[in-house]
């Protein structure tokens, strides 16, 4: 039995344990229908085009982990970023942990999705707001037909987070294979602002498919700052789906640090709808052996007056796999655009590979819209320089790599997440930088 039937099987079963709920029940009835239409995607669609599944869908995944396993604080400490004072939402093989959460908070809405939908007050903003984003293609239906679990994160008008708030999910590795589907809903109401870290870690080397969705909503004049830190063992796998959807003068950023996985594709979709609203997307993405990433992005521009902003660099070694496809839709409405859209990337290898493809649909004809993509190796020159100063040659390529990147690094605006990404870099290119930060 391939894992598609194995999926439509477990549905049945799953769908019998389930409360009453009819809202739920037809979202899900419904997602799992497209998904038994279309199942997983396949080289043969345009946007899968460089990025097959074939690899990580063999497994005999579990779907329903067996046991609630609990972690210490100890074993997963390292995971966290304890530098700072932070909300937590910390979810161990998909169920939520009491003991390593910390969810006290005054004013806002941070808990449990099934722990929401029990209660009146978040039901209302549940219904209006659970499943208006993601799309209707196969695998956030997927997600939809099986999340039972997930963070309801709701910040309520002109509030300002006071602290970040991590997600995280753990898989054990008890079960020999296992599959995930989490589910996220984050609604920032007008004139608020919160920051958000999220990480999906495995701590065995046993095959680990989380197929995540995120629906973020960011009302009248709200910022969110998003931040995804992606560097799982070489058996786990991520397939992540995040739709933002931006009303007037919101201001939402992503910042995605591909470092670790088997295959990881990132799916990211921003939906404009207002005037004067700002979209930041960046990434670093840094990988070898026969890692797979693959950033898929989408900005769609609907109203006028307003800016997006996507910069990805990737270095790539070893037999790595990289791939870029980003798109920009701006509508005929959406007069006085300013899009910019740029990914480079460096090759430190003749095995490595990396598929870009920048795409432009413009509909209106007072727009500033830029696209680029560059492929090449280190300067030569800037190393001889550094090599001629005595620089050893490792470290001049490090410094000269991690140069390359320092841009978007320099738009991260939590130090502490700052800090423990140029760590991660320093480590992926085997070295002391030596920063004081």
């Amino acid at each position: 039995m391939d894992l598609k039937d194995k999926l439509l099987s477990s549905f049945l079963v799953f769908e019998n344990q389930l409360e009453s709920d009819d809202y739920l029940n037809n979202l899900r009835n419904d997602a799992i229908k497209i998904f038994e239409e279309k199942g997983f995607p396949s080289k043969k669609e345009e946007a899968w085009k460089y990025t097959s599944l074939n690899s990580i869908l063999k497994e005999d995944y579990t779907v329903f982990p067996k046991q609630e396993n609990a972690l210490q604080f100890n074993d997963v400490k390292k995971y966290f970023i304890h530098d700072i004072d932070a909300y937590k939402i910390v979810f161990i093989d998909g169920k939520y942990s009491s003991y390593l959460s910390e969810t006290t908070h005054d004013g806002m809405d941070i808990c449990l999705m099934s722990a929401a939908m029990a209660k009146p007050k978040y039901r209302l903003v549940i219904e209006n707001y659970f499943n208006k984003a993601a799309t209707k293609d196969s695998l956030p239906s997927l997600n939809t037909a099986f999340s039972t679990e997930g963070a309801f994160i709701h910040i309520p008008k002109n509030k300002l987070v006071p602290k970040p708030i991590q997600i995280i999910h753990f898989s054990t590795g008890n079960e020999a294979a296992l599959m995930l589907q989490p589910r996220n809903l984050i609604v920032v109401d007008e004139n608020s602002h919160c920051q958000i870290i999220e990480r999906h870690q495995s701590l065995t080397g046993n095959p680990v498919l989380t197929n995540s969705v995120t629906e973020i909503f960011t009302n009248k004049r709200a910022i969110v700052d998003y931040y995804k830190i992606q560097n799982d063992n070489l058996n786990a796998s991520l397939l992540d789906n995040t739709f933002i959807k931006q009303k007037q003068e919101s201001v939402a950023s992503v910042h995605t640090f591909a470092f670790g996985g088997k295959l990881v594709r990132n799916n990211l979709n921003f939906y404009q709808q207002g005037e004067r609203i700002d979209s930041t997307l960046k990434g670093v993405t840094i990988i070898g052996d026969k890692q797979h990433i693959d950033h898929n992005t989408l900005v769609h521009h609907i109203e006028p007056n307003c800016e997006s902003h996507q910069d990805y660099k990737g270095i790539f070694g070893d037999g790595a796999t990289g791939v870029f496809n980003g798109k920009i839709i701006v509508n005929k409405e959406a007069q006085k655009t300013n899009a910019f859209q740029a990914n480079n990337n460096i090759l430190i290898s003749d095995k490595a590979t990396i598929n870009t493809k920048p795409q432009l649909e413009i509909f209106a004809d007072d727009v500033k819209c830029s696209h680029g993509c560059t492929i090449g190796q280190l300067d030569e020159s800037a190393m001889f320089y550094m090599r001629s100063r005595g620089i050893p040659e490792k470290e001049a390529k490090a410094l000269l790599m991690y140069a390359f990147s320092n841009n978007v690094m320099s738009s991260v605006k939590i130090p502490e997440v700052k800090q423990r990404i140029t760590k991660i870099i320093a480590n992926k290119l085997g070295v002391n930088l030596g920063f004081d930060l």
